[in-house]
């Protein structure tokens, strides 16, 4: 097995970092740059920034909040919000970032995924799947767009099978059911992606207890795990979740 990250999540709205159950009822949480130096600090492995209203508000991300994130810490910064074209996701490598998240626009757009990859290589680029349970689909979980607000119809492990043979190196399955909820990530949802693409999936949506980043681990079978509301309101330390996972036989990185 290799050594697992933790990765905390930076939902970024208006400037701010803010987080919600389900994709809504936002509520404040910290400044984008100050969190992210701290978490940079307590032992991140990597940091992501999500501009949650980018797309449905039309606008690119915030590439300010970027280049000050990238100034701060001294690890990987994957962002992800408002991404149409290569340019974008060039736009925001010059920032300091080493891999863009693309959600609405691939699903719209795989041509656009595919010419970023061709040109900045498949470790840049990450497909973010937002995903709620429809059970006349074959894997039971449908692709929603616009940050979670509008259902395609797609089934989210196909999808992600697409998204795989156009060479992007990660996948971010987020589950609208789990998110925000502390109750555990869909460990069906990430598993099934994982076993159908063979890609590293980053675990995200859900956690609420420190057996929870273990089961995406084992049972997910995530090489990352993502999470937002332990660690903004000081549920957990990054250092906890480690040490967790290290007494359960799951490598960390120091």
């Amino acid at each position: 097995m290799k050594q697992v990250r933790i990765i905390p999540c930076l939902d970024m709205k208006d400037g701010r970092v803010v987080k919600g159950v389900h994709f809504v009822d936002l509520k404040d949480a910290a400044d984008p740059v100050e969190a992210a130096r701290a978490y940079s600090e307590g032992g991140a492995d990597e940091i992501a920034i999500l501009d949650i209203t980018a797309t449905v508000e039309n606008r690119r991300t915030m590439l300010d909040v970027v280049a000050k994130v990238a100034e701060v810490i001294e690890v990987p910064l994957t962002v992800g919000g408002g991404i149409r074209s290569p340019s974008d996701v060039e736009a925001i490598l010059k920032m300091g970032a080493a891999s863009v998240s693309i959600s609405s626009a691939a699903l719209r757009d795989p041509e656009m995924v595919e010419e970023a990859v061709g040109e900045f290589g498949g470790g840049a680029i990450i497909v973010a799947i937002d995903a709620d349970r429809n059970d006349r689909l074959s894997s039971k979980r449908e692709v929603y767009i616009d940050g979670g607000r509008t259902a395609t119809g797609v089934d989210a492990v196909e999808f992600a099978c697409r998204m795989a043979d156009l060479g992007v190196g990660q996948i971010l399955p987020t589950s609208k059911a789990t998110d925000g909820t502390k109750d555990g990530y869909d460990l069906v949802l990430t598993r099934a992606i994982a076993e159908a693409t063979g890609l590293p999936v980053i675990a995200s949506g859900g956690a609420g207890m420190l057996e929870h980043f273990h089961q995406a681990v084992v049972e997910g079978k995530a090489q990352a795990v993502l999470a937002a509301s332990v660690f903004h309101f000081g549920t957990f330390t990054i250092r906890q979740v480690k040490e967790y996972l290290h007494a359960r036989g799951v490598p960390v990185r120091p």
